[in-house]
């Protein structure tokens, strides 16, 4: 590399003007055609523009071996549907998954680029195989509300409505401000026929400024409401690929100055892989972290339900249940309560789950099965 380029490249990364940026940058590209920094750099620019056809050219000179090249394929496959191109956009992402999986196995899903994935297949109609990638994406990282959004956008699309219901109104636990999850929603109870819900949810509508009006919604536009991430957490990437280096090297602990989040995460590449003593250790490291974190308080309770250990996996699940309600962890819990011969108790978490949404379909379907669980409870 020459010094006149690198000079350049600093230049262009540190101008305040656009045009200023793109100048020094290009004349770095010219000067070390092969230096992709500078071409990275410009495809940022124009992607950041939403100049798709600019942004895709100079990210393709990004070599795989490259650091930036994830990152790069990632942005390729965003521009794509922006483009609304989802045949090239599936072909991306699937690209980039199996590149991810083959550095670090299961460990290399990312839910970012699961979630794009699954837009770019419902898009083409492949509705089963981009539900599979969504709940995927929401098991790795749960307390993202933009997945639980497309699954609902999906099952409406697909016409299972209560399943639709479902998804809209966990999405708002999260975001209780989410206009348009909450027009989903009406429009979901509205053609299931539940007038007087859908008329409830609209007046009990948020009025703070930062909710607004409630968009329209209309059959035809269903598959523009898919909300696609445009960023990628670069962060998780060299943990993704530390995950499994570590346990091909027979040393899966983690560095203790870890934020919690971090632990929660790789608790869960853990707990995916089979992991359980690991798993544990990651969660508790969360926990040490934030003693309130639901999302650790729930995933040791999964930890600790494969380990045999009820008693204390039901502390767990009611912990996070006073810090963060929700339907899937009380129904979770209820199926704690059935394992222990409890039949009662459960009945009374799905009840309350289906308070929280009147149509969450696990909750429905463990309800009709307690009158036999209830009858295993005679047994010595």
């Amino acid at each position: 590399m020459t010094a006149d380029a690198f000079e350049h490249f600093v230049r262009g990364r540190l101008a305040t003007q656009e045009e200023a940026r793109s100048r020094e940058l290009r004349e770095a590209v010219r000067l070390e055609p092969e230096w992709p920094e500078p071409a990275y750099a410009l495809g940022q620019v124009a992607f950041t523009k939403r100049d798709c056809p600019t942004a895709i050219t100079w990210f393709a000179r990004i070599p795989p071996a490259h650091e930036r090249y994830t990152q790069a394929m990632f942005s390729t496959g965003v521009c794509r549907l922006w483009m609304n191109e989802p045949d090239r956009a599936e072909t991306t992402f699937s690209a980039l998954q199996e590149s991810l999986r083959r550095v670090a196995a299961e460990a290399g899903d990312l839910p970012e680029v699961l979630n794009n994935l699954a837009i770019a297949r419902s898009r083409l109609g492949k509705l089963e195989p981009a539900q599979e990638d969504l709940r995927r994406a929401a098991d790795l990282d749960p307390d993202e509300s933009d997945y639980l959004f497309n699954l609902g956008l999906i099952a409406l699309r697909a016409s299972n409505l209560d399943e639709a219901v479902t998804e809209f109104r966990e999405a708002l636990q999260r975001e209780t401000d989410d206009t348009e999850a909450r027009a989903l929603l009406i429009f979901a109870l509205e053609r299931a026929g539940k007038k007087s819900e859908a008329e409830a949810e609209r007046t009990s509508s948020p009025t703070t400024s930062r909710a607004g009006p409630l968009p329209a919604v209309r059959p035809e536009n269903l598959a523009g409401f898919g909300r696609i991430i445009a960023e990628l957490d670069v962060t998780a990437l060299p943990q993704e690929v530390e995950f499994a280096q570590r346990h091909s090297n027979g040393s899966p602990s983690s560095p203790a100055s870890m934020p919690g989040p971090e632990h929660v995460r790789r608790g869960r590449l853990e707990l995916s892989a089979g992991h359980l003593a690991d798993a544990e250790r990651e969660f508790r490291a969360a926990l040490a972290a934030d003693a309130r974190d639901a999302s650790a308080h729930r995933g040791l309770a999964d930890v600790l339900r494969r380990q045999g250990k009820l008693d204390e996996a039901v502390a767990e699940l009611r912990t996070s249940i006073a810090t963060r309600d929700s339907a899937g962890t009380r129904t979770a819990l209820a199926r704690l309560y059935i394992d222990q011969k409890k039949p009662d108790l459960a009945r009374q978490e799905l009840e309350h789950a289906l308070q929280l949404a009147p149509n969450y379909a696990g909750a429905k379907q463990l309800l009709q099965r307690l009158p036999a669980a209830k009858q295993g409870a005679t047994k010595p």
